[in-house]
């Protein structure tokens, strides 16, 4: 990854100090699918896949979950980065709500997983908060909350008179069980573990440089002239996808973040809840299993080729002054880390999964936007519907095309 896309020193991976390692590729082989991407998405599919007896390889061009997947905050929530009263501009209200429920179904496959495999990944559920500080947007959080209520979401309304936060809370909606939390390094590797275990092959340091299309299959070419032969190959390259299309899928933004030291205690943090503002662009807090505080947002666009050092200390320090304003009852808040990240989002915030409009053997798994990982665990699942010749009509929200003219 080009030196912009991260920087700094992303807190999950530097916490991690056993880090596992994968061989890298040195002889040709076949497969039946073939994913390139060893972030949490690439690990997602490998698991879906090999779950459902699919011979697999992953193939990751520098070290597993050390891209994209380092700088993810993974604050998990079924709701998406737009409420459902502004998404109606690019899409139905049936959508997004379907969206919703989606994402929620995901949540329950993370519960699944853990319960079957351990917690090995810091997993923990958690409410949610959707909140203003504002007067002039304390109705559209009603009104969120009102759509959310009649279409049964399991959600509470808060206002000044019942803030139970020590920050400033003009209007809020609390969502129950409709978050979660975990450590996106481990996560990976713990699908990766499940994976293997179950047949499939993991390679990191393994770039590849080219697909050659045949009729029934794909070779996939990497940089030392191994060759993996795929009936199918998944891209999870998050939003490096200009090897293998010239279409534009998402808007890509740097987004910023910092955390903490432990802390030794949460007064005004009620519950630990995952925090999300109303602003634009707006920002995002949740904790840490060493009682730490994360805080992001700040995002601008991304400028290609460029990292303003300057422009990223002093979004730092806004999040820092945020943070400490808003929990001042919390001692001893001291910044440990500082890093930041490159994403992509969508207009109506849902990412891209399903087969490429040229080559019907190439399929992507795009999980763009806040909800990354949970749209990743639905492609995934959709994906390997896809591969048993059983598609799921849910696929249609992240058609590939779907913005096309």
């Amino acid at each position: 990854m080009n030196i912009q896309y991260v920087q700094g020193t992303p807190f999950f991976t530097d916490i991690n100090k056993n880090k596992k390692q994968y061989p890298y590729l040195t002889e040709n082989i076949e497969t039946d699918v073939c994913i390139i991407g060893g972030g949490v998405t690439g690990a997602i599919a490998s698991y879906y896949f090999s779950k459902n007896n699919v011979k697999t390889v992953v193939l990751e061009k520098k070290r597993i979950a050390h891209l994209s997947t380092s700088v993810t905050t993974s604050l998990l929530q079924y709701e998406l980065d737009d409420k459902l009263s502004e998404l109606q501009e690019y899409t139905t209200l049936e959508n997004s709500l379907k969206a919703y429920n989606l994402g929620l179904k995901a949540l329950e496959e993370i519960e699944s997983f853990i319960n079957t495999y351990e917690n090995k990944c810091d997993y923990k559920k958690r409410d949610t908060l959707l909140y203003t500080a504002k007067n002039n947007e304390k109705n559209s959080i009603k009104i969120e909350y009102d759509l959310r209520k009649k279409n049964g979401f399991d959600v509470e309304y808060i206002d000044e008179n019942t803030n139970k936060f020590s920050f400033d809370l003009k209007s809020g909606l609390i969502s129950k069980n409709g978050g979660a939390e975990l450590d996106p390094y481990k996560y990976t590797n713990q699908l990766l573990d499940v994976s293997s275990d179950i047949g499939s092959k993991i390679y990191e340091n393994t770039e590849v440089i080219d697909l050659v299309h045949y009729e029934d299959y794909i070779d996939v070419v990497t940089e030392f002239g191994y060759k993996v032969k795929a009936k199918k190959v998944i891209v999870a390259t998050g939003y490096n996808t200009k090897l293998f299309t010239s279409r534009n899928f998402g808007t890509k933004t740097t987004t910023f973040n910092v955390v903490t030291k432990p802390v030794s205690n949460f007064d005004g943090w009620e519950d630990k809840i995952l925090i999300r503002d109303n602003c634009d662009p707006y920002n995002y807090l949740r904790t840490t299993m060493d009682n730490r505080l994360i805080i992001g947002g700040e995002d601008v666009s991304f400028i290609p080729d460029i990292f303003d050092e300057k422009l990223a200390n002093e979004k730092y320090d806004i999040l820092e002054c945020r943070l400490k304003s808003m929990f001042k009852y919390i001692d001893n808040i001291e910044i440990d880390f500082k890093y930041s990240g490159t994403f992509a989002s969508t207009p109506d915030n849902l990412g891209f999964v399903g087969p490429d409009n040229k080559h019907k053997n190439l399929w992507y798994l795009l999980g763009y936007g806040a909800n990354g990982i949970l749209f990743a665990i639905l492609g995934a699942m959709m994906l390997t519907q896809l591969y048993s010749c059983e598609p799921n009509k849910d696929m249609n929200l992240f058609k590939i095309d779907r913005f096309d003219k």
